[in-house]
């Protein structure tokens, strides 16, 4: 089995033991039938959560445990906390959501700027309370919910830490997290909700767009679906096959090799979670991808604020 690399103990953010620890008829309750996911409601009604990517912003709203809203717009950095809060608040009443309804507020950036401009919107607009709470997501707000084994921590996208908190709190195993993003990220999270790094390939669309620009012959094209044979008829055929069953089998080696890294000849099978938005289509390309889920990013967050706020 191969070597990680040697970390430094100094080097590693460490996992707590959730502090939280409840009984029957005690203050905080859990919402009965939930899953782990699920939000302890104490004046907590709704919280709203903020994935903010390099291409889009993803946010959701839940109410309870429950997702009520999910809007996806470009992340924009032109725009103001003033144009933000003006295009939310039309989203909202087109669900019936009052911004004075919304207790908490959790958002994850790899984008810093775009980071300051919704910190702001929610401050002016949204959590004028000042019990109200916004966490901004970090490694080092991370510490007590992941252990992190790399050089240096900071250095690791938040999204990227929250997919593999997710994903832990679902398969409670060594697993990958393959997100189909601008570009395909693998994160490894080992048995004890370790980070242990991951890697990190260009994503299909920048693919066909250089396959567009710059080869003269070959056009743009659009895939939604997987073609019936591998070998294409025609030019788009030919391309479509290409990407969708090359991803697929180029996912599919990177999961045997970081399996064969992570666990060596063990019997123990990795588990592997695929997100974003070209997950649906690579997928049935794929072998080792055996699960599909677009929220893990947004149930992620859910658990952190959860965990960090109402522990």
């Amino acid at each position: 089995m191969q070597q990680l690399g040697k970390i430094e103990p100094s080097q590693i953010i460490t996992r707590k033991t959730p502090r939280w620890r409840l009984k029957k008829n005690e203050v905080f309750q859990n919402i009965e039938g939930t899953s782990h996911f699920s939000i302890l409601v104490k004046g907590i009604f709704m919280l709203l959560v903020i994935d903010i990517g390099n291409s889009h912003t993803v946010t959701g709203l839940y109410k309870k445990d429950r997702l009520i809203g999910q809007w996806r717009m470009k992340s924009d950095i032109a725009k103001t906390d003033d144009e933000i809060a003006a295009h939310y608040h039309a989203l909202f009443s087109m669900v019936g959501i009052s911004v004075q309804d919304i207790s908490g507020v959790i958002l994850a950036s790899v984008v810093p700027a775009l980071e300051t401009v919704w910190k702001s919107c929610c401050k002016k607009y949204l959590l004028k309370d000042n019990g109200k709470k916004i966490i901004s997501v970090s490694a080092k707000t991370l510490a007590g919910l992941i252990n992190i084994a790399l050089p240096n921590p900071k250095e690791i996208g938040t999204d990227r830490l929250v997919n593999g908190i997710s994903a832990y709190e679902q398969l409670k195993r060594p697993l990958v997290v393959v997100d189909f993003g601008t570009a395909i990220t693998f994160d490894c999270v080992a048995a004890d909700c370790t980070y242990v790094g991951g890697a990190i390939l260009p994503g299909v669309a920048i693919s066909l767009e250089a396959l567009a620009t710059r080869t003269a012959p070959l056009p743009h094209i659009d895939i939604h679906k997987l073609p019936e044979k591998v070998i294409g008829t025609n030019t788009v055929e030919a391309m479509t096959s290409g990407i969708i069953y090359g991803y697929g089998a180029m996912i599919d080696g990177m999961i045997d090799r970081i399996e064969q890294e992570m666990l060596g000849d063990s019997n123990e099978e990795l588990g592997v979670i695929a997100t974003g938005g070209m997950a649906p289509i690579i997928t049935p390309a794929s072998r080792r991808i055996t699960q599909v889920d677009q929220l893990i990013t947004l149930k992620g967050l859910v658990h952190i604020y959860e965990q960090t706020v109402l522990a």
